[in-house]
């Protein structure tokens, strides 16, 4: 093995994750995924993990699966992250103890992420009145008629709300996840767990959770693929409709048709995120210069690059890399 990652020591690294009946298997999962194994790559300042039971006597998962845990909810008062992994029904009740509980942790400075369905617990407490949410697409209506007070964001892949994070359905989990990674500890720690989970280093939160055709078609795929191959490649190129569309031997409705079914995205708001994706890795772990950065991620000037900043992230690139570039972590 390599040396290990020199992670800077957060304030409080204990994830804790509530357990209760009728679990959520496959988003207690993805919680146990990322914050529960042992990662000696990278190093002492990794996360510590504990699960919190809600409910007395036996417990059992969506599978039958009967569990253990370390103890109840009480560890809450302990955690520095908390997660709801779904919740046994959107229509079931929230105890109030869990509610208190939440609210507490909260209270003294706690994060607290749901997956999927896990934001009705959320919602219940009172976390998301007056921010921004997302859960499940089909449980959106649902959600924004329940609770009028939360800015319900449907169809992206999680929200970062500052200290309440809210994801999509099941696998946007995962994304959410390594997005929180990325906040905690940069792009390279983000890397190293998403190699290790055979997945996509990073996906915006913005994107698309439901793209009714995720895979192009058989005889299309040999022609989008290297197509977008040539798109990243050569970021600050005029890439017209009707280049791309003459690149992959289609005409331009065809294609852009094509282009959407496969990514959930235009061509422009595709290339727009690899530019913000790219400009976003050279902030955080190089020390080119703004001006550098506009050039190699495919803005040009550093007026564009600042105005899409703006516009998309809500700060500006010097902003930016104050936040989450090497020597914020080094600070940390």
């Amino acid at each position: 093995m390599t040396n290990p990652l020199s992670l800077p020591p957060l304030a409080n690294p204990l994830v804790v994750a509530v357990a209760y009946d009728q679990l959520c298997t496959f988003e207690f999962g993805i919680a146990t995924e990322i914050f529960a194994l042992s990662r000696p790559e990278m190093g002492p300042n990794w996360y510590r993990f504990a699960v919190a039971g809600l409910d007395e006597g036996e417990m059992r998962s969506t599978g039958g699966l009967r569990f253990a845990v370390d103890g109840g909810l009480d560890l809450l008062a302990e955690a520095g992250t908390i997660i709801i992994p779904g919740w046994r029904g959107i229509d079931a009740p929230v105890p109030q103890v869990l509610i208190e509980a939440l609210q507490a942790a909260q209270a003294r400075g706690a994060r607290i992420l749901s997956f999927c369905s896990g934001v009705f617990v959320l919602a219940a407490a009172g976390l998301l009145d007056g921010r921004r949410a997302t859960t499940h697409w089909r449980y959106t209506d649902t959600l924004t008629a329940r609770f009028p007070a939360i800015a319900v964001t449907p169809d992206v892949l999680y929200v970062d709300a500052g200290s309440v994070l809210t994801s999509a359905g099941t696998a946007a989990g995962l994304d959410l996840c390594l997005h929180l990674i990325r906040r905690d500890f940069g792009t390279e720690a983000a890397n190293l767990v998403a190699r290790r989970l055979v997945m996509p280093a990073h996906r915006d939160g913005g994107q698309a959770q439901f793209i009714r055709q995720v895979v192009p078609r058989t005889h299309e795929s040999g022609q989008l693929g290297p197509l977008l191959d040539h798109m990243r490649e050569d970021l600050g190129a005029d890439h017209t409709v009707a280049a791309l569309a003459r690149r992959a031997g289609m005409s331009d409705r065809t294609f852009l048709r094509r282009f959407e079914s496969a990514t959930g995205m235009t061509p422009a708001r595709w290339l727009l995120a690899q530019r913000l994706g790219k400009a976003r890795d050279l902030l955080e772990e190089t020390n080119a210069s703004v001006e550098e950065i506009a050039a190699l991620s495919g803005f040009g000037t550093t007026g564009t690059l600042r105005h899409h900043f703006r516009l998309h992230l809500s700060t500006t690139p010097a902003a930016y890399r104050e936040a989450f570039g090497r020597q914020a972590a080094s600070r940390s």
